[in-house]
């Protein structure tokens, strides 16, 4: 095969259309969604590809279906071993249960309660084990040697690449004038398969189309890695995006990234969070932080930062797996990223009609208060003195200023909590 043709040596565009064909009877084409309000801040039509919407919850049993179908029978007997927060887990679960292969499953600790329980439900054996995905790897890896057991990685192989790239067939079938791409990365296997099979139409169709990555801020493994022109691992990973909470890319797919990828950007947890309860009441759509990425970045400008034109866009939603209890702090981050939701601090004199005093201001300015909470005890406060503090629902960045600006009028000093 010619590398700059139609792949690379180890995932070729070949591979990718067998991938497809292999997975017929077992995945669904998710759907187009276009949304026009998102289209309003990009500047350009945009079509979300709702991989959230793919069973399991995410695109993730695409390449481990693909992966574990090819294997022997002796292997199949000797079951299958991966490592995962969540989509990969339930990916290899599904994946296992359709082809009658006992999976274990090594999920570190603190992995969200629905992902655990949704990768049981499929029949796999979950083992809670490790502080992050890198160690729950490490120990999957162990289990394997010690077992023989087949190692499913969660992108670092071939085939995995070639199953998550069916999504970028399904994308330029589906929006044939598409000419930007936006994925998120976590290890990248979904960036890596979707870039050869668009980058391959592109080819055949003697066009361009832009294919962006985007990691979230504080784990962003690929610009370093890019940079120095080889995997380079970080020392530190901490975001809400746990799909995408990888420390170091993967060997296989980063040699891909790097050569098809035009561009990779990162985007805040905030942003991420605003972007996810845009999703919610712009598209109705459940999307996960790791899958809501890719709509942080339009929402952010992130292609106008690049200098990159484009009339149609699509952004992939790669999972909708998020635990209700981050979704709880997910929104409130999110409103409040948005300037739909202000917390402040107060320190008062303790007497009649402060509290009353400053709901009036507030109700002046029509901001609706939802919580208050008072306090005559805590760091910084005198005798005779009290804390406040008042959520409030706010109309966006500048109602947020005007009520602060009008409680300082007041004699008051509030301080916004985060």
């Amino acid at each position: 095969m010619q590398t700059r043709e139609t792949g690379f040596p180890n995932v070729r565009y070949e591979d990718i259309e067998a991938a497809r064909e292999t997975l017929k009877d077992v995945i669904r084409a998710t759907s187009m969604d276009h949304s026009r309000a998102l289209g309003r801040i990009a500047g350009s039509t945009v079509h979300l590809k709702c991989e959230n919407l793919q069973r399991a919850g995410s695109f993730k049993v695409r390449g481990a279906y693909v992966h574990m179908s090819s294997l022997t029978d002796e292997q199949k007997a000797k079951g299958v071993v991966a490592a995962s927060a969540g989509n990969h887990a339930q990916g290899v679960a599904l994946a296992a249960s359709k082809l009658g292969i006992e999976a274990r499953i090594y999920m570190p600790l603190g992995a969200a309660l629905p992902k655990v329980q949704a990768t049981r439900d499929h029949g796999a054996t979950v083992v809670l084990a490790g502080n992050n995905v890198d160690e729950a790897l490490e120990l999957a890896a162990r289990y394997a040697e010690e077992t023989g057991a087949t190692f499913i990685h969660p992108f670092d192989n071939p085939q995995i690449v070639a199953g998550q790239g069916t999504v970028g067939l399904e994308i330029v079938e589906q929006q044939p004038d598409v000419d930007t791409v936006l994925l998120s990365i976590g290890g990248g296997g979904l960036l890596a398969g979707t870039a050869i099979a668009i980058k391959e139409h592109a080819r055949q169709q003697g066009r361009h189309i832009n294919v962006i990555g985007v990691q979230a801020e504080k784990a962003a493994a690929y610009p370093p890695s890019l940079v120095a022109g080889k995997p380079v691992s970080l020392d530190n990973v901490a975001t809400i995006a746990d799909g995408i909470a990888v420390g170091r890319p993967g060997e296989v797919p980063f040699e891909i990234i790097q050569e098809l990828c035009d561009e990779v950007v990162t985007v805040t947890d905030d942003e991420i969070a605003a972007a996810i309860v845009f999703l919610l009441e712009r598209s109705k759509m459940v999307v996960e932080p790791a899958g809501a990425a890719p709509v942080a970045a339009l929402m952010n400008g992130k292609l106008q930062e690049l200098g990159i034109e484009t009339d149609s866009t699509v952004a992939v939603l790669s999972g909708g797996n998020i635990d209700p209890m981050l979704m709880l702090k997910v929104i409130q981050v999110g409103l409040s990223s948005a300037g739909r939701f202000l917390t402040v601090k107060i320190a008062l004199r303790d007497r009649p009609g402060e509290l009353q005093n400053i709901s009036r201001i507030i109700a002046e300015n029509d901001a609706n208060v939802t919580r208050v909470d008072h306090s005559r005890v805590g760091a910084g406060l005198t005798m005779g003195g009290v804390h406040i503090a008042i959520d409030m629902e706010i109309r966006g960045r500048g109602h947020s200023e005007q009520v602060l600006e009008a409680l300082r009028e007041a004699d008051y000093d509030p301080t916004v909590q985060l």
